[in-house]
């Protein structure tokens, strides 16, 4: 048995469930790949598993962050690989799970981020910003790495600042950087499961009851606790689907019915973007949910395929 599983895939499709289902029989703990179940007193509206959900199955990488901090993957990784390499050290199997597509590779890569250093220089680079517009960043960016130039959006201003950024700091470029990342050994080889339908209209119907299920277990109080406890409507935290909709509504810009419906929409959208980004790894082996299936059904999958390589 490898002693480590990544189970991924798209919002609503199933991934906790199954994380615990097995984790149970395998006597194994979970690590949470989610980069908005970080966040404490967001519970509601990032679907984390209640504590009676769990049922007493080890989670890490839940609550580790307050809502006012931006959370990144460098420091999801920081936190979360070396809770990994503790579980496989005691003998378990470490199962980590979410749809995160990306904090979930970097950490099954090791990838090492390019350093932080608070030099005062993207305090600059932030100032040129905002007095000459994002361009004259691009412009700068262009001249020394006219790769990442070509491939940011202007509208991507934290990145391109992040990239011209780690030429001045460290000599550079972050396209260097990365490849050269990219071109060593992953940290970690896990058996990869991701979950679909057969029929995407039965993920679709599942999201839209989950929203309709966030608003009756009170995802608009959980909002409003958090917006009257200080943390600003702006933070990055509450830029996450489920939350910035409804603070529009609670602001006034549109009804709660409205901002369900653009949730709901927006989610979909969101699962489409996750289903494609983990179809670009051959690794994963696919656990297909077709109509009437339940948890039991995708669970029989998983068990057949984990019995199929450890012969």
């Amino acid at each position: 048995m490898n002693n480590i599983i990544c189970i991924a895939g798209p919002t609503a499709s199933g991934k906790t469930a199954l994380s615990i289902a097995l984790a149970k029989e395998l006597k194994a703990e979970i690590v949470s790949c989610d980069s908005m179940q970080v966040y404490r007193r967001m519970d509601i509206g990032t679907a984390k598993p209640t504590p009676e959900e769990r049922e007493g199955i080890p989670h890490y990488m839940l609550d580790v962050a307050d809502p006012e901090e931006d959370f990144s993957v460098s420091r999801y990784c920081s936190i979360a690989a070396p809770m990994v390499d503790d579980i496989v050290s005691r003998g378990k199997t470490a199962i980590i799970v979410g749809g995160t597509g990306l904090y979930m590779d970097a950490l099954i890569r090791g990838n090492s981020f390019a350093p932080y250093p608070a030099t005062g220089r993207r305090e600059e680079l932030e100032a040129l910003a905002a007095q000459e517009g994002i361009e004259a960043v691009i412009a700068q960016l262009r001249a020394v790495d006219p790769e990442s130039a070509a491939r940011l959006h202007p509208s991507d201003q934290k990145r391109i600042i992040r990239a011209m950024e780690v030429y001045l700091e460290t000599g550079e470029t972050i396209t260097a950087h990365n490849l050269r990342t990219q071109a060593l050994p992953p940290r970690y080889k896990p058996t990869w499961f991701a979950l679909e339908d057969a029929d995407r209209a039965d993920l679709y119907t599942r999201i839209d009851r989950r929203v309709d299920k966030m608003l009756a277990d009170g995802l608009i109080e959980e909002i409003r606790a958090l917006l009257a406890s200080g943390v600003p409507a702006k933070a990055t935290a509450m830029q996450a689907i489920g939350y910035k909709e409804f603070v529009g509504a609670l602001q006034g810009h549109c009804s709660i019915a409205e901002a369900a419906a653009q949730v709901q929409q927006s989610s979909r959208h969101y699962a489409k973007r996750q289903l494609t980004w983990f179809r670009r790894n051959p690794s994963i082996q696919w656990l297909r949910r077709k109509p009437g299936f339940g948890s039991e059904e995708i669970l029989a999958q998983a068990r057949q395929i984990l019995a199929e390589t450890d012969r």
